[in-house]
């Protein structure tokens, strides 16, 4: 048996993905008209940006080891 999810459930889901306001709006919008691929693209480009986020931070972590690494080298000259 599939259950549904209610409309408060669903907003509090998209606010802790990271959906703005307007955002959620569109997505209620999709939701409330039944229109499946679009709540589904929707979800995939959302996901996308977060994933394109987390490399971003994953580059610049890198380079703050990077920058760790450094000076700790120098301290052992």
């Amino acid at each position: 048996m599939v259950q549904t999810i209610g409309e408060q459930e669903l907003i509090l889901n998209l606010k802790a993905a990271g959906f703005d306001g307007a955002l959620i709006q569109q997505f209620l919008r999709c939701w409330k008209s039944g229109l499946r691929a679009e709540q589904l693209r929707i979800l995939s480009q959302k996901r996308a940006d977060l994933l394109h986020q987390v490399h971003q931070e994953e580059k610049q972590i890198n380079c703050l080891d990077y920058l760790v690494y450094r000076i700790e080298k120098v301290k052992e000259l």
